[in-house]
């Protein structure tokens, strides 16, 4: 098929899937009021690989042949750099709001192609051919492809076999000569709702009792037993001038449920391998918490931005704690975008795929987690308490209404109550309302949280060259 327009991505949509919204069956996501919204926001993957401004950008060129830079295979440094800016460019375009169309399912088929090569060399190379298969299946068709890896989990202190009953964690049910059937669920699926396929990963390293859930697979969305929740959060109806960006920019999150649902061999990735069930949850994470820092940065240049705009607007921004408060904001961005850009510049080679450096990756994450609320924090303090408190909408065209807030809602000269307000809902809309509640907690859990970054960091960082030289300093042999 080759490269999709955005009406043809559109159109693949109406499939018969089985979502659901608030308990009710969705007839079509296209249309729907709120689902609509994410399909639109999806479709800029579409728009910019047909843009001239981001075609060089978007789209690989092989021959005659042209494809989605998501399905390009890193070889080197310079291709991860491209990868990153091109998430971020799609990420800037969403109004700070990842895509995330094909950045989530490109790096798990890049897990998968290191794994399935590591397969291989264990005497199971069908595996290999499947992935391979599957990968030029979606590049080839421009698919957009989510991902579900996070199940259900129950109690957290127990595995999959201990739980109060076998089914928080996916698992195979059963074993057919053409296939395997799958029952469980997985939480927050992104972007589920408005995608053409699923890739399904597992959340952990599997024990020997764990078998039946050490298993990878694909499936189409519209496939009999699959089965998705949407969630609701963030569904009310905003207005443009309000919420200038939650009103236009939207991404579904989905509790995904596999009721009995058959995965046809030549999409089984993984089946029983216990021992590469970790392996692969892992390595995916290497890529995707690229992809994550990639496109926090938009972000960031937004806190950066909106602080210093609503600091001219105030009055403010020649007060030295502003300066202060402005240049961390600088500093935070500055430093993620550093280390992203030093991850991709010193990857190394694995089975023929370029994987980002994995300890600043993690430290690039750790350091946005950790930091995203205080930033959050300064740029309400620079705005103000009119965040909460000012006037709506309808106040400022209303005839009753209008004149008072043309009159007290100005700012520093230059800046009308208009353009003051309108500032003041950006911020508004990024850190105080629903929106901003989800990307704070987004910067806490998503592509895992605190404790799982420290952990790779910690296993990553190189202490036994680093405690040699102070033992050697210290005069201890």
């Amino acid at each position: 098929m080759g490269l999709r327009t955005a009406e043809q991505y559109k159109s693949s949509l109406r499939d018969g899937r089985a979502v659901f919204f608030r308990g009710e069956r969705v007839a079509d996501v296209t249309a729907h009021p709120v689902i609509g919204i994410a399909v639109e926001h999806a479709a800029l993957d579409y728009r910019m690989a047909h843009d001239p401004k981001y075609r060089d950008l978007a789209v690989v060129k092989e021959g005659a042949d042209e494809y989605s830079r998501y399905y390009h295979v890193p070889q080197n440094g310079d291709d991860l750099l491209k990868r990153s800016r091109l998430i971020a460019a799609a990420t800037r375009e969403g109004a700070t709001l990842v895509v995330l169309i094909k950045e989530i399912g490109t790096d798990a088929i890049l897990a998968l192609h290191i794994i399935g090569e590591q397969l291989a060399a264990a005497g199971k190379p069908e595996y290999r051919e499947r992935i391979r298969n599957y990968y030029r299946n979606c590049r080839d068709n421009d698919l957009a492809v989510a991902v579900a890896q996070t199940d259900a989990k129950g109690d957290r202190a127990l595995g999959p076999t201990q739980q109060d009953h076998p089914d928080y964690y996916v698992r195979i049910v059963e074993e057919r000569p053409d296939g395997i059937v799958v029952r469980g669920a997985k939480v927050h699926t992104s972007v589920a709702t408005n995608t053409n396929e699923v890739i399904v990963l597992p959340t952990r390293a599997m024990r020997a009792e764990d078998q039946a859930y050490a298993v990878a697979f694909a499936l189409p969305i519209n496939t009999p037993g699959l089965k998705l929740l949407a969630s609701p959060h963030g569904s009310s109806h905003k207005n443009d001038f309000e919420h200038p960006i939650s009103a236009r920019h939207k991404m579904m999150e989905t509790l995904t449920v596999f009721d009995d649902v058959f995965v046809p061999k030549e999409r089984v990735f993984l089946q029983g391998e216990i021992e590469f069930a970790g392996l692969l949850a892992l390595t995916f994470v290497r890529f995707h918490r690229f992809t994550a820092v990639s496109y926090k940065l938009p972000l960031l240049e937004l806190m950066a931005g909106a602080g210093h705009a609503i600091a001219e607007a105030n009055g403010i921004s020649r007060a030295g704690h502003v300066r202060d408060k402005l240049t961390h904001l600088a500093a935070y961005h500055t430093t993620v975008r550093g280390l992203i850009e030093h991850a991709a510049r010193s990857c190394t080679l694995e089975d023929g795929v370029a994987v980002p450096n994995t300890l600043l990756t993690n430290v690039a994450k750790y350091h946005f987690a950790h930091n995203y609320h205080q930033a959050v924090q300064i740029v309400q303090d620079l705005a103000g308490g009119l965040l909460v408190t000012g006037p709506a909408a309808e106040d400022l065209t209303s005839e009753a209404t209008g004149a008072y807030v043309l009159k007290y809602m100005g700012g520093a000269k230059g800046f009308d109550a208009e353009k003051r307000l309108r500032l003041l809902n950006l911020i508004g809309d990024l850190t105080s309302s629903d929106f901003g509640g989800y990307q704070e907690v987004l910067a806490v859990h998503a592509e895992g949280g605190f404790e799982a970054e420290k952990l790779q960091a910690y296993r990553e960082y190189d202490f036994k060259t680093v405690a040699a030289y102070a033992r050697k300093l210290a005069g201890i042999d």
